[in-house]
């Protein structure tokens, strides 16, 4: 009974999420009004309309996309690395994608090409950590440390874009676009988050129950018929195109990787196969709100790293003490 009432909680968590950002926002709108514009039935306003369908829907379902990916992908690589302090920054696809569209603004490229940058370099990113792993043993450790290098060098690449890019007009852009938004979500780039993150999520959903083995020694894993190194490579690619995706659209959007996993494990436990389902409901869900609060708090909208990070450090603090009340470990 317990169960089933969490399962009905995270499903009907985002889609409640999506439905209020489509009456809540600078110009409200009534029941009528959305149901009229969804169906769609005569006596709703123009306005009206393209404010339902062309803002505000896409915009919901952007962010929960987005917030579906990062959750998910976090969860994954707190899984695979067996550390829960991991999340989809780790292996230096968030710094990649940082510093592609950082290139793609300084280079006054048209933009709806730089998503394609910051999609492309933070493929490149996990693809260079991927490389030196392989080169240097392949191990969860060595994956770590790659990831943090190449990320690192992307930073420093970033920096410098930072430094010489025109301060009246490039700096801004950039900076806009690091604290993360989803302002600019039209319905195509939902259907690039869409194919993105089902196929995604389909091959890691597949992949959930042998993800639980990747929580053992390498020894053990293989006598259970299952190759540590070769599962936990097309997980890191999976992932990265997930964690590439979200990031490519909304820009730096931090935590969701974060915390969302470790609320999943507390109401499902640590199974992967119910962990990563959850983990996706509540991340969409979760950023949904953030949205909705980023665009209502203020009479300027809020950048969604801005409030990420404002909501998240007391939310992460708020799930280690529970568990140091537990007398538990972060497991």
């Amino acid at each position: 009974m317990k169960q089933g009432a969490i399962r009905l909680g995270l499903v009907l968590f985002p889609a409640v999420a999506v439905t209020a950002s489509l009456f809540v926002g600078r110009y409200p709108v009534g029941l009528q009004e959305v149901i009229g514009a969804l169906l769609p039935l005569d006596g709703v306003s123009p306005t009206a309309r393209v404010l339902i369908l062309d803002v505000r829907l896409p915009r919901a379902l952007g962010a929960a996309l987005v917030g579906a990916s990062l959750a998910l992908s976090g969860a994954v690589f707190q899984g695979i690395f067996r550390n829960p302090l991991v999340d989809s920054r780790i292996l230096g696809v968030s710094s990649g994608a940082a510093f592609g569209a950082a290139l793609a603004l300084l280079l006054g490229i048209p933009w709806y090409l730089v998503d394609a940058f910051a999609f492309g370099f933070g493929l490149l990113a996990v693809f260079l950590v991927v490389l030196v792993a392989r080169r240097f043993g392949n191990s969860v450790l060595v994956l770590v440390i790659s990831g943090i290098l190449v990320g690192s060098l992307f930073s420093a690449f970033l920096g410098m874009i930072k430094y010489v890019a025109d301060p009246l007009d490039v700096l801004p852009a950039i900076t806009f676009w690091l604290l993360g938004s989803l302002s600019g979500t039209r319905w195509d780039a939902v259907e690039k988050l869409l194919v993105v993150c089902v196929m995604g999520a389909g091959t890691l959903l597949l992949l959930r129950w042998r993800l639980n083995l990747l929580t053992l020694d390498e020894r053990e894993a293989a006598a259970l018929g299952v190759n540590a190194t070769r599962l936990r490579t097309r997980v890191i690619l999976v992932g990265t195109l997930l964690v590439a995706s979200a990031v490519s659209q909304a820009g730096m959007i931090g935590w969701i990787g974060l915390i969302t996993p470790h609320a999943a494990r507390a109401l499902t436990g640590p199974d992967h196969s119910r962990v990563l389902p959850a983990s996706m409901l509540m991340g969409a869900g979760f950023l949904v709100l953030l949205d909705l609060l980023s665009r209502t708090l203020m009479r300027s909208e809020i950048p969604l790293g801005i409030l990420t990070g404002i909501v998240g450090v007391p939310a992460f603090l708020l799930l280690f003490m529970r568990h140091l009340a537990r007398g538990g470990g972060w497991r």
